[in-house]
């Protein structure tokens, strides 16, 4: 172990390879619920492709594994290291080239998505993909394939990353794509790793679609007294024409919750909150004012047409907070004792059957499920409040089987990592698995790139 140490600090400095008592607690965990953190031996932390590559020799030589850390911010696991392992923190590749001409940024992996907003606003443009935490890494965002609220418009973070630089367990090199938006040219490289948690190689550049970034905004709030309502009302919304930035899905706990952490009050009268089981949360942005109240319109038409109690459009300084508020769903949910957080997706015509069964499977297992989330995308996070671990594992069993059943997938955003391994690997056509095993060791023959994520590999 002294010689491995020794051997790191002559790649990165004795200051940038850490051991022992200079790990600080940060390293071992993410804010994923129930995994455990766990001390790594080493941390390292490289600022070229070029010493990333030597680190990965030096671990695929020793079979030491090897776990990539972006800013710790993921909810399942996938970064939470082996005590006799390595991980390689990006926080050192910061670099940010904002390409005008070409609406694109080259970024490092460690860049922040609030970095990168600051960095792209006085240029007119902005990077779409926001999942609600701006200290996340765009690195940890390529690496679970991250959405958000913006997702019912933008997509995900695979729609938006056109190239990258990625370093293998062999210490190669790699460019794939760059700063095109289309190609037919083998393979795509680029989508592969996007979504593999860091399973496959180490992510040194990336290379990602910028829009523009867009001046006039509004935000509707609408109470629905029915889930049945509003399952209906958002395919409509989507299909309107109207193009919603958001179209967010709120219980009633979820939507005094979130009035409660924004510090804002909705000024709905008694009446209205008394009828209202759910409500939708719509926000248009736009490049003019006129175009931004011409959809205001028609999406307050599409939900009174679906049976909204009322639909109303909040004053800017209340959107904000309204929305700063829902941001923060999970952190209150883990102030409060939420055990677990789902993000289960399904088709968006499913969503009501889906919510329905929910209701029920909360009932017969005694486990709270709240649901606030991305209703546009048919992605509904659940909170779970239930600390015995058998009657909470008993719902979600159920939850995952099914948003199968309907047509969906175990998670939609928040990636498999260690807390979803066990559903998704019951729940997946064993054909696949053997297939994404093939591809994994295609990469990392000695499987020392973050082993035991999404799935075993025995």
């Amino acid at each position: 172990m002294t010689e491995l140490l020794q051997q790191l600090r002559d790649i990165v400095s004795e200051r940038h390879a850490l051991h022992g008592d200079d790990i600080g607690e940060d390293y071992g965990h993410d804010e994923c619920l129930n995994v455990d953190a766990v001390k790594p031996s080493f941390v390292v932390r490289p600022d070229s492709a070029q010493q990333v590559a030597r680190v990965l020799q030096l671990a695929d030589q020793h079979r030491v594994p090897v776990t990539v850390r972006g800013a710790g911010t993921g909810l399942s696991g996938a970064c939470v290291p082996d005590a006799d392992g390595i991980v390689i923190s990006t926080e050192r590749f910061k670099q940010i080239e904002i390409d005008v001409d070409n609406h694109v940024a080259v970024l490092g992996p460690g860049v922040t998505l609030g970095e990168l907003d600051e960095a792209t606003a006085p240029h007119g443009l902005c990077y779409p993909i926001q999942p609600g935490e701006s200290t996340a890494s765009i690195g940890g965002n390529v690496a679970t394939n991250a959405g958000g609220m913006r997702a019912v418009k933008y997509g995900v973070t695979r729609h938006q990353v056109l190239g990258m630089q990625m370093v293998l367990p062999t210490g190669e090199i790699l460019e794939s794509g760059g700063k095109f938006v289309k190609a037919s040219s083998g393979y795509d490289l680029t989508q592969l790793v996007v979504g593999s948690e860091g399973t496959l190689a180490v992510v040194t550049r990336i290379i990602v679609k910028l829009v523009p970034r867009l001046a006039h905004r509004a935000t509707l709030v609408a109470p629905f007294g029915g889930l049945d309502s509003i399952t209906k009302a958002v395919p409509k919304l989507v299909q309107s024409g109207a193009t919603p930035l958001f179209v967010e899905y709120l219980d009633g706990l979820g939507m005094a919750g979130a009035c409660k952490r924004g510090g804002v009050s909705l000024g709905l009268s008694d009446e209205i909150k008394k009828a209202a089981s759910a409500y939708l949360l719509i926000v248009v942005e736009g490049s003019s004012g006129e175009r931004v109240q011409a959809d205001v319109e028609r999406l307050g038409e599409v939900c009174m047409e679906h049976d909204a109690i009322d639909v109303f459009m909040l004053p800017s300084s209340k959107a904000t907070q309204l929305i700063e508020g829902r941001e923060q769903a999970f952190w209150a949910g883990k102030a409060s004792g939420m055990s677990d957080q789902l993000d289960v997706v399904v088709p968006r015509a499913s969503l009501t059957e889906f919510m329905n069964e929910v209701h029920v499977i909360s009932q017969e297992e005694e486990v709270l499920l709240t649901g606030t989330g991305h209703a546009g995308d048919g992605n509904v996070h659940l909170g779970v409040f239930q600390p015995d671990d058998t009657k909470r594992n008993a719902a979600l069993e159920r939850v995952f089987d099914l948003g199968q059943r309907l047509g969906g997938v175990v998670s939609a955003e928040h990636g498999i990592g260690l807390a979803k391994k066990k559903y998704y690997q019951q729940r997946e056509d064993p054909a696949k698995l053997a297939l994404q095993r093939r591809i994994k060791a295609a990469f990392d023959p000695n499987g020392i790139m973050n082993p035991g994520r999404i799935f075993d590999l025995g």
